[in-house]
C-alpha cells in the first residue's frame, strides 16, 4: 500500500498533617509545571486526579490481567485538547486530514505496545499471524476480530476512536511524526526505500519486528508508527471543519480506519494524521491493533 513512566502524585504520609499538606501542595506544583510545559509543544492537558487524590502523569503505567495467563502495559493519556489532522503545509497530505480542533473531556489506558502474539492466543487461543513470535505484533485479524478480542480480554478494553489514536500517537507534537518531519525506517518499521522529508533511503525489514523495537514516544508508547496497522472503532468519515469535543465518527459507514501504517508502506503513510480505509472484515499481515480503556 501507499499510501515514551514516573508518577506525579502525593507522597506517603509522614510527619503528620503539616507535613502531608506540604507534600501535597509540592507535588501539585510539579505537576502543573509539567502540564504547562506540554501545553507549549502544542497540546493544552488538563490535570485529573485519581481516587486516591494523586494527579496522574501523562506516561503513567499500569499493567492489566488478561485470560489466559497473559498481561498488557498501559498507558495513562491525559485529557486535553489538539489539533487533530494535518496543516494546508504538510508534504504529501490528503484531502481527507482537515485540521480542526479536538478535546478529550476523559483520560484514558492505551496499550503500550500493540497487541502481541501473546496476548492475542492468550486471550482468543488462536494465532493467525503469517510471521510467528510470542512478541510480535499480532496481525491477519478484523476489526470484527479485535472488537471480539476486546470484549473477552474484559477490562474495558475497546477499540480507540481515531481522535484517542491521533492524540496518544502525537503525545504533544505536531510534527508528521513524534519526532520530527522525516522517515526513512530508521526509526519506525516501514519500508525505507520510500523515505519521507529526506531524499536517504533506509533500511526495509518486509516483514513485522518485535513490539518496542524503536524509541517510543513521549508518553512511552510503543510503535505509534510502522509496524503494522492499527485498527480504530470509528467509521470512515469527512472530520467536521470545526472544533468538537470527543468526536465517535459517523453512525455508519462501509469502512472502519486504519492508523499508524506498516512495515510494507511507504514513510509518508505513517505520519501521525494518516488514514487509510479498510472494510471490517478484511485481513493482512500488516493490520493489526492495540486498544484503550476508560477505566481507573
Amino acid at each position: 500500500m501507499d499510501n515514551g513512566c514516573r508518577t506525579i502524585g502525593i507522597p506517603p504520609a509522614v510527619g503528620g498533617e503539616a507535613a502531608q499538606a506540604a507534600a501535597r501542595g509540592k507535588a501539585r506544583r510539579k505537576a502543573a509545571k509539567v502540564l504547562g510545559v506540554l501545553a507549549l509543544a502544542g497540546v493544552a492537558f488538563f490535570a485529573r486526579e485519581s481516587r486516591a487524590g494523586e494527579f496522574r502523569e501523562p506516561g503513567e503505567t499500569k499493567t492489566v490481567a488478561l485470560p489466559g495467563g497473559a498481561t498488557m502495559e498501559m498507558v495513562w493519556c491525559p485529557p486535553g485538547t489538539f489539533a487533530m489532522g494535518s496543516p494546508a503545509s504538510e508534504e504529501g497530505r490528503d484531502s481527507d486530514e482537515t485540521q480542526h480542533q479536538v478535546t478529550l473531556s476523559k483520560g484514558f489506558w492505551m496499550a503500550k505496545y500493540e497487541v502481541t502474539q501473546k496476548q492475542w492466543k492468550s486471550v482468543m487461543g488462536n494465532n493467525p499471524s503469517k510471521w510467528k513470535g510470542d512478541d510480535l505484533p499480532v496481525e491477519n485479524v478484523s476489526w470484527n476480530e479485535c472488537v471480539e478480542f476486546c470484549r473477552k480480554a474484559g477490562n474495558g478494553l475497546q477499540l480507540p476512536t481515531e481522535a484517542q489514536w491521533e492524540y496518544a500517537c502525537r503525545a504533544g507534537s505536531t510534527t508528521e511524526y513524534f519526532w520530527g518531519e522525516a522517515l526513512n525506517g530508521d526509526r519506525a518499521n516501514c519500508d525505507g526505500n520510500y523515505p519521507y522529508g529526506t531524499t536517504t533511503k533506509g533500511p526495509y525489514k518486509a516483514k513485522t519486528t518485535r513490539v518496542g523495537s524503536y524509541a517510543p514516544n513521549a508518553w512511552g508508547l510503543y510503535d505509534m508508527h510502522g509496524n503494522v496497522w492499527e485498527w480504530c472503532a470509528d467509521w470512515k468519515g469527512a472530520y467536521p471543519t470545526g472544533a468538537v469535543t470527543d468526536p465517535q465518527g459517523p453512525d455508519s459507514g462501509s469502512y472502519r480506519v486504519g492508523r499508524g501504517g506498516s512495515w510494507l508502506d511507504y514513510a509518508r503513510s505513517c505520519r501521525s494524521a494518516f488514514r487509510i480505509i479498510i472494510s471490517p472484515g478484511s485481513r493482512g499481515d500488516g493490520l493489526g491493533f492495540r486498544p484503550v480503556s476508560g477505566e481507573p
